[in-house]
């Protein structure tokens, strides 16, 4: 097939490019490079099937697609709140644009959201029939809001235009190619340990999130998009909790060194608790994740050792 992936130079879209590439597909990455990294793709660049466009993916675009994946958006905070408004157009008119080019060419779409969508839940874990507990107005809001109205749209033109569409929603993913300044708690921690610098929980620790490792992420990208017949979002995560406390101290064993733990203010609107129930992926895909933290941890200390020349 041809498939485009916008955001396919980031963190995620360009270890789904490299999959996608490896199984024989033709593969267009739309990038603005905001958040995404021409190192990413740098390898992928040789490969006849392979065409990287320099894009924002706010603006109209035209392909001839079999399926496009949209994982164009900046996903941490400090990322997101850089240009709130931006982060919000990027979900909003990036939708628009991906769906209206998927029912001009009758492509399936496939929409990149998030675990924000729930907010700090009331409820746990979280399955896709909660509706969520959201701030509208907070800091947070840019990413949060602008991932529950791409939703919205996906399952309007699904309604209204038959436009083929799957929705994943994200839990917490880590892995090879995040950026050392990408600013969510794995990155953070680790780069912190390798530099020699304290780590940094901010409240006392206590709050909750579920880890899943890139791989793992793809392959349930994969299968979602491939699955017939699936109606609704699907939660896509790694339903084993850590604290925050237990991930610092995980990390600090892992790199060793004399690194302590230091405690600062809670953000706002940082929820206390993250996990998925992936009941619904298990049923519809056959998928759950295979790899410990423990072993992710030390794959993704490996590449930023690389990364930072350690």
């Amino acid at each position: 097939m041809r498939i485009l992936i916008t955001g396919g130079a980031g963190f995620l879209g360009s270890h789904l490019c490299e999959r996608l590439l490896d199984e024989g597909h033709e593969v267009i990455c739309l990038d603005n490079f905001f958040t995404g990294s021409r190192d990413n793709i740098i390898n992928l660049l040789p490969n006849p099937r392979f065409e990287l466009i320099r894009h924002d993916v706010i603006d109209p675009f035209k392909a001839e697609v079999d399926r496009i994946y949209n994982l164009a958006c900046p996903a941490s905070p400090p990322h997101y709140q850089y240009n709130a408004i931006k982060t919000i157009k990027t979900s909003v008119m990036g939708a628009i644009n991906v769906l209206g080019l998927a029912k001009r060419t009758r492509a399936r779409a496939f929409q990149a959201s998030t675990s924000e969508v729930y907010g700090d839940p009331e409820v746990h874990p979280q399955s896709e029939s909660y509706w969520g507990h959201v701030n509208p107005i907070g800091i947070r809001s840019c990413y949060d809001e602008g991932k529950r109205v791409a939703e919205t749209l996906f399952f309007d033109y699904h309604r209204q235009n038959n436009v083929d569409v799957r929705v994943v929603r994200i839990f917490n993913t880590y892995g090879p190619r995040m950026r050392p300044d990408d600013g969510r708690v794995v990155s953070n921690f680790i780069v912190q340990a390798l530099r020699g610098h304290n780590l940094t929980i901010y409240g006392d620790g206590s709050q909750t999130r579920s880890f899943c490792y890139v791989d793992d992420l793809i392959e349930g990208f994969v299968r979602l998009m491939e699955t017939e017949g699936v109606s609704s979002p699907v939660n896509i995560g790694n339903p084993s909790e850590f604290t925050m406390l237990q991930l610092a101290e995980l990390v600090v064993k892992k790199v060793g060194g004399n690194s302590k733990i230091t405690f600062h203010p809670l953000p706002s609107d940082d929820p206390k608790q993250r996990c998925p129930d992936i009941t619904l992926a298990k049923k519809l895909l056959g998928w759950e994740p295979k790899v410990p933290l423990e072993e992710g941890i030390e794959r993704t200390i490996a590449y930023f050792k690389k990364t930072l020349g350690l």
